[in-house]
C-alpha cells in the first residue's frame, strides 16, 4: 500500500499545489505520493503564475498542473490530509469522517511532527502521523490565526514567497519524522 499525502485548500490554484510540489522536493526518496485539491475548486485550472514560479523552484516543471475539486475519495485514499486552514480541515472531516483522525492544518501537524517523539526507521509515513496525533497531548492548544495558512490570493510575488516559507518551515518537521519513520 502506497503512503500519499494530500494537500488542501480552496481553489487549488495557491497555497495546496505549491505545497504539494515543495513537500515532493522535501520528501523526495520515500516512498510517499503527493497531490492536492481544493474544497472550492473549479476543475483544470492552470496554478496561479506566482504559485507556478514557486513549483518551478523546486526543480519541476508545472505547466501541466491542474486544479481539481475534492471530492471523497482523494480522502479515502490519503494517508494524512493537510489543509490550509481550519475551515478546510472541517470540510475534510464533514466530507470523509473516517478521515479526521488524520486531517490537520499544515502548520498544526508542522507543530505536533516536530514534538512528536520518532518512530521506529522500519515504520512508514502512518507511524509519523500517530506519532504526530500522540503529540496532540503534550502541546498546549494554539490560538485559530496559528493554525491557518494566510491566502496569497491578491497579493504579489513576494506574499506567494512568505506563503511558501511558511509551508516548507511546516513541511521540515514532517520530512524529519518520515525521515526516521523509513
Amino acid at each position: 500500500m502506497v503512503d500519499r499525502v494530500l494537500f488542501v485548500c480552496h481553489a487549488n490554484l495557491c497555497r495546496s499545489p505549491m505545497a504539494e510540489y515543495l513537500a515532493r522536493r522535501l520528501l523526495a526518496g520515500r516512498p510517499v505520493e503527493v497531490s492536492s485539491a481544493g474544497t472550492d475548486a473549479v476543475e483544470g485550472l492552470a496554478m496561479h503564475p506566482y504559485a507556478a514560479e514557486i513549483a518551478a523552484s523546486t526543480g519541476a516543471d508545472p505547466a501541466d498542473f491542474r486544479s481539481r475539486r475534492l471530492c471523497r475519495e482523494h480522502l479515502a485514499g490519503a494517508t494524512l490530509v493537510l489543509t490550509a486552514t481550519r475551515r478546510q480541515r472541517s470540510l475534510c472531516s464533514a466530507l470523509a469522517p473516517a478521515a479526521l483522525h488524520r486531517t490537520f492544518t499544515l502548520r498544526q501537524f508542522g507543530r505536533l511532527a516536530a514534538a512528536a517523539e520518532p518512530a521506529s526507521p522500519e515504520e512508514s509515513l502512518r507511524a509519523a502521523v500517530q506519532a504526530a496525533a500522540r503529540a496532540r497531548g503534550r502541546l498546549q492548544p494554539a490560538t485559530p490565526d496559528t493554525d491557518d495558512l494566510r491566502d496569497p490570493i491578491g497579493g504579489g510575488a513576494a506574499d506567494f514567497r512568505r506563503c511558501a516559507e511558511e509551508i516548507e518551515r511546516s513541511l521540515r518537521p514532517l520530512a524529519a519524522l518520515i525521515g526516521t519513520a523509513g
